[in-house]
């Protein structure tokens, strides 16, 4: 057994103070205390559907409002998982998940490209769920985007309850990244790219 692909990442700005620790080669275990808790759920969903070891503490702004903690969020863990998957030598490199959850469908698709890129397409049912402004959660994913270095495309292909169109996307992208970073046998060593760089 390789020796586990792990990282920590500190990030304090003025707005935040977010530390994550991550084994993306863990069993699903998760501690999480961003102080928004629908994003702790939907990082619980990651955690577990990706067997992603995931300890997130964040402080932030929220007297304010939640977007510069979810965004400094999704920043801070597309670092550690940059740092954790390293020189992607004999990674899988692409993944994808199709997951429902009762009349909702999402299906995420990923690539460890080295270049950031996000098309982003989720027509949700409605503005909040619960206190949770739906459009934060573009705001995480931009921000994994651009710091972990992927090209990333989700899409909710239907659904009805905003709750569930954003929880079959988050499940969707631990599956899609479980998959892209697993190690392939056949490829040990060697880098997915004709370019032979990620």
């Amino acid at each position: 057994m390789s020796t586990p692909r792990v990282a920590e990442v500190t990030r304090n700005t003025n707005e935040t103070q977010i530390r994550v620790v991550i084994n993306i080669d863990g069993t699903g275990q998760q501690k999480l205390n961003t102080g928004v808790p629908f994003l702790d759920h939907m990082l619980d969903q990651i955690a577990r559907h990706g067997l992603i070891d995931l300890d997130i503490e964040a402080k932030g702004d929220l007297h304010i409002d939640a977007h510069h903690t979810v965004e400094d969020v999704g920043i801070t863990l597309g670092q550690a998982f940059a740092k954790a998957v390293g020189d992607k030598k004999g990674i899988r490199r692409y993944g994808h998940a199709y997951v429902p959850l009762d009349e909702a469908l999402s299906r995420v698709v990923i690539d460890f490209s080295g270049r950031p890129g996000i098309e982003f397409n989720v027509p949700f049912t409605r503005a909040m769920i619960g206190g949770f402004d739906v459009d934060l959660t573009h705001e995480f994913f931009q921000g994994f985007v651009n710091h972990a270095l992927i090209t990333l495309h989700i899409d909710n292909l239907r659904g009805q309850n905003a709750h569930h169109q954003c929880e079959t996307v988050f499940k969707a992208f631990g599956r899609a990244l479980r998959m892209a970073i697993e190690l392939d046998p056949r490829a040990a060593g060697t880098i997915p790219s004709t370019k032979g760089s990620l």
